[in-house]
């Protein structure tokens, strides 16, 4: 496993990371024992950095995290988790010093663990990057010891590039993928100009990217890539990457004659999203030990060709573009 600076902190992390959402709720039945054999399974494969959140299964990601790491004994993780999203509403306003302290005692709670590693707001609103005091309660939290880092999820570039104007903020979380390439034009850049991490999410667009679903595919009720296909219940970025799933299908079949050899589509494209050295770490999720070591095998396949790069980028211009770019 190769590893990559985490932004500022002085910490190295692994290029392939381990999202724990799948783990938690919204993607189907969740079997324990299967998950937990994942998260050994990732670990086991040189992967270090694990991404949840306080909502995640109500919690219970975290405190599968924690069961993991409290079997295994020795150095931790570094765990990302998240804060926001048990708010009743999305306002600025909820995001007051009493409510984030009360998310981070939950998660340190959860997680078993006196100090967070990161805490990430969780794709809050537009509007709260204008409100440089929920930045200032976040600093405090540090001084106070209860957190070590704090960064941000977003659903928006535009979010993304006012996060960079705040020096505390350590890392930025965004949709990245080769059906949503947005964030490389010009956020990568600046990120890399202040060091800030990149974090990867979504990279294989709800498993678009993995080349194994068809038309007649069918997801669980409690599945977000069947109750939230149009964004019934958060943004529909969020599932599939935002893209159309017929059209996400078409493109797909457009992809595979570039996946060459006895690699995966979704391996190749974990690799495609490593070509870009602003990326800090990828986090495909994984619900079995299986998918977890095929995640951290990524990063044993040779580099994209450029005449490969080139073609992705035709894709996604041709058949990609006009349902996400502006979107995001």
């Amino acid at each position: 496993m190769r590893m990559r600076d985490f932004g500022r902190t002085g910490r190295k992390v692994s290029e392939i990371g381990f999202g724990a959402w799948a783990i938690g709720a919204a993607w189907g039945e969740v079997n324990d024992e299967e998950a937990l054999a994942a998260l050994h399974s990732a670990l086991d494969s040189g992967v270090n950095f694990i991404d949840t959140a306080d909502v995640y299964g109500d919690g219970h990601s975290e405190q599968l995290i924690a069961k993991v790491v409290k079997e295994r004994g020795g150095e931790r993780p570094f765990i990302a988790t998240k804060a926001g999203r048990r708010l009743p509403e999305q306002t600025v306003a909820g995001y007051s010093a009493e409510n984030l302290s009360s998310y981070i005692e939950r998660s340190l709670k959860n997680l078993q663990t006196d100090t967070l590693d990161l805490v990430q707001l969780h794709c809050p609103p537009t509007d709260l990057y204008y409100h440089p005091e929920v930045f200032e309660r976040l600093d405090k939290l540090v001084e106070q010891g209860k957190i070590m880092n704090y960064g941000v999820s977003v659903e928006r570039v535009e979010e993304a590039l006012k996060a960079l104007e705040y020096p505390g903020i350590i890392s930025v979380q965004i949709i990245f993928n080769a059906f949503r390439q947005r964030p490389a034009e010009r956020f990568f850049e600046l990120a890399e100009e202040k060091k800030t991490a990149i974090i990867a999410r979504v990279p294989l667009a709800s498993g678009l990217l993995s080349g194994k679903f068809k038309r007649d595919t069918k997801f669980a009720e409690n599945d977000h890539r069947q109750f939230n296909r149009n964004g019934e219940a958060f943004d529909v970025g969020e599932t599939f990457s935002g893209v159309p799933y017929e059209k996400g299908l078409d493109a797909v079949e457009k992809v595979r004659p570039l996946v060459s050899g006895d690699t995966t589509m979704a391996k190749f494209a974990l690799r495609w999203i490593l070509m870009f050295d602003a990326v800090t770490v990828a986090i495909p999720g994984a619900r079995n030990p299986e998918q977890a070591r095929s995640n951290a095998e990524a990063v044993e396949l040779a580099p994209l060709t450029a005449d490969t790069m080139d073609k992705i980028r035709e894709i996604y211009q041709q058949d990609i573009k006009p349902y996400v770019h502006q979107r995001w």
